[in-house]
């Protein structure tokens, strides 16, 4: 009895132990999180106003905005995402429905979660090869949307697959027991079931792209003018806030402080419009 008991205080004292450190562990990473947006709010907020969004970006010492910088990542986020997202769709559905049974379903996925962790500027790197040293060394926001659009691929691919591997065998089989072909099962009864789940992948890719900065320093580059032609380099927010700064003009600081801002604003908002959209899709499912 008294070895019973010994044992049941270890236990005790040992799990009070383990929730103090995951307790304490959590608040350290609050902190710095804390931290880190209110250093963001505090030097950014002075930087927001209408400027900002109707201005190019201007040249040392003189006032101006992003507006260049924030068309140009619009521009590259959609074609990335108009690129990434129906090649992730189909690869995901056939490692869903035909990769599964195959061994070569199983090496794609393992490439595609290797595509997922690869360092960005590694991607950047490879499409600057691929893309802008066979034109000549031209930079462009072409060049820039492809390296955007393989950081898309592997999160839409993975996110297609398990949703795909979610929806019940047995909606599949009521169809396929209807004489219905395996193509419209797939497009009028899984896509429909797994859509949420989908929509919330490429959304978050989304978000992840939009901050990237390492593949745009070696494809579009920058440009300090409006430009709209995705065949020449063209002005991101990232990049210019990489060179913004740590420049030692303090209206270019106070710039970068702003466009970071207002990133981070953006991918808060495709963050919560991906969770609503996951919490919409559970209530109605239950």
């Amino acid at each position: 009895m008294k070895a019973a008991d010994a044992l049941y205080r270890r236990r005790r004292i040992v799990n009070a132990v383990s929730i103090v450190l995951a307790c304490g562990a959590a608040l350290f990473g609050l902190f710095f999180l804390g931290w880190i947006l209110w250093t963001l709010i505090a030097k950014g907020l002075g930087g927001i106003n209408l400027a900002l969004f109707t201005q190019n970006t201007p040249p040392p010492m003189q006032e101006g905005g992003l507006m260049n910088a924030f068309f140009g990542s619009a521009v590259m986020c959609v074609i990335a995402i108009a690129i990434g997202t129906p090649l992730g769709i189909a690869a995901g559905t056939w490692l869903a429905e035909y990769g599964g049974v195959r061994r070569i379903g199983t090496v794609v996925r393992f490439v595609n979660d290797i595509l997922l962790s690869a360092p960005s500027i590694v991607l950047g790197l490879f499409v600057y090869t691929l893309v802008v040293m066979q034109t000549g060394g031209n930079f462009s926001a072409l060049a820039g949307a492809i390296s955007l659009a393989f950081i898309v691929l592997p999160v839409v691919v993975r996110t297609t697959d398990e949703m795909l591997r979610l929806v019940p065998a047995q909606m599949r089989e009521a169809a396929l027991s209807l004489g219905v072909p395996q193509w419209k099962v797939i497009m009028q009864v899984l896509y429909r079931s797994a859509s949420a789940g989908i929509v919330t992948g490429v959304l978050l890719a989304l978000a992840r792209i939009s901050g990237e900065t390492a593949p745009l320093l070696f494809t579009a580059f920058g440009n300090q003018y409006w430009s709209t032609n995705v065949l020449q380099p063209m002005a991101s927010v990232p990049v210019v806030m990489n060179q913004f700064a740590g420049s030692p003009y303090e209206s270019w600081q106070v710039l970068a402080w702003a466009g970071a801002l207002v990133l981070t604003v953006f991918v808060l908002i495709v963050s919560l419009l991906a969770r609503a959209i996951v919490l919409r899709n559970r209530i109605s499912h239950d």
